[in-house]
């Protein structure tokens, strides 16, 4: 038999008979592999019921989400108005922070103020230590003084004393002989006399000695006075420096806060602004005049801040026939509302009134004056106008 055509026999057989392919296949080691493919594929099915399972788990997942996103629209809505609160809150802690800063300003002049009298009482005691000073020189010299005239007695008296003596010594000469022993006695009073002028003189030497001594001590107890005196004075001038140094950074520190103060009140005009114009379009579906509207949020954002008492209200008044938008007596407030504005002849209107209510209270009012819409050119005119004349403007919105 060939080969070829046994290869063939061999492919019929095992194409055609199961058992002979099994038997085959144990001989070759694929009936443990084809054994292994079954398992799989009842893994590979179970695999397919658990992904069915898990695509249900995460229908269920996606409709969790869903009511999570939800949770966390009502949280985040929460977190909005407490964001609100925060910021209200924010903007009266910089109301407070403003008036301790004024009440620091006023305590650093006071300290200021109180730093130059101690300077000047400073100078004053010093001026007495200089009148001290000059005192003590002048005593010093007027000792001096006599001493030299007493020196200067001593002297004249040594001089009478020699003079005494020669003429003396004359007479003893002429009566020499006679007076022998009168020598002797005189010869022995002199030198007991002479003892006494040393023992005298030594005296005064040793109190000139003690008086130099006294002088340079009196010198060096001033020289250590005048010393610490300059210590003083120089830890007085670093003090000062120091004090100097801190005044500059408040100040800085001052400058700052301004300048944040002043951004802040940028936006805060923006937004006001911007509510204003919102509001303004709101109001008229909520059965409101523009006039009303703007009374209401003036009332309630006077009240936040602490300018009207909690029980004031912002009314329509009348003063000399006069229609006031926006009245209030104490404290005194003359406004305007208008809903359009394309002249300058708003704000006028708010000055003229404003000098009606002043004439009859005899006080300055505050003025404010509320515009929704307001052309580009009345828009410049009128800022310029409150500007100069103190008008508390709000423009909700400027167009061409």
């Amino acid at each position: 038999m060939e080969l070829s055509d046994l290869k063939s026999k061999v492919f019929t057989l095992l194409k055609e008979d199961e058992e002979f392919r099994y038997a085959v296949a144990g001989m070759l080691g694929f009936e443990e592999i084809l054994r292994r493919l079954e398992r799989h594929d009842k893994r590979f099915e179970e695999i397919l019921h658990r992904l069915d399972r898990h695509e249900v788990e995460l229908i269920k997942l996606r409709e969790d989400m869903i009511l999570g996103f939800k949770r966390h629209d009502e949280i985040l809505e929460k977190h909005t108005q407490e964001l609100i609160k925060l910021r209200e809150d924010m903007i009266s802690g910089f109301k407070r922070h403003d008036e301790i800063l004024e009440r620091h300003a006023n305590e650093i002049a006071k300290l200021r103020e109180d730093m130059i009298s101690g300077f000047r009482r400073h100078d004053d005691v010093l001026e007495k230590h200089a009148r001290e000073l000059v005192k003590l020189r002048e005593d010093m010299i007027s000792e001096f003084k006599k001493h030299d005239e007493i020196l200067e007695k001593h002297a004249d008296e040594i001089a009478k004393l020699r003079e005494d003596m020669i003429l003396g010594f004359k007479r003893h000469d002429e009566i020499l002989e006679k007076h022998t022993q009168e020598l002797i006695k005189l010869r022995e009073d002199m030198i007991s006399g002479f003892k006494r002028h040393d023992e005298i003189l030594e005296r005064h030497a040793n109190e000139i000695t003690k008086l130099r001594e006294d002088m340079i001590s009196g010198f060096k107890r001033h020289d250590e006075i005048l010393e610490k005196h300059a210590q003083e004075l120089i830890k007085l001038r670093e003090d000062f420096n120091v004090m100097l140094k801190v005044i500059g950074q408040i100040q800085e520190e001052q400058r700052r806060i301004s300048e944040g103060q002043y951004r802040l009140e940028k936006r805060v005009d923006s937004l006001e602004s911007a509510m204003i114009s919102g509001f303004g379009e709101m109001s008229k579906f909520a059965g409101l005049t523009f006039e009303e509207f703007v009374r209401k949020f003036l009332s309630a954002s006077l009240k936040r801040s602490g300018e009207i008492p909690e029980g004031a209200e912002l009314v329509k008044g009348f003063i000399n026939g006069e229609e006031i938008n926006i009245f209030l007596e104490d404290p005194l407030i003359v406004g305007e509302a208008t809903s359009y504005a394309e002249s300058s002849n708003e704000i006028m209107k708010l000055l003229r009134k404003a000098e009606i209510v002043k004439a009859k209270y005899s006080k300055e009012p505050r003025k404010m004056l509320v515009i929704l819409t307001a052309k580009s050119d009345a828009a410049k005119e009128i800022m310029k106008i409150a500007k100069e004349k103190g008008v508390e403007l709000v423009i909700g919105k400027i167009v061409d």
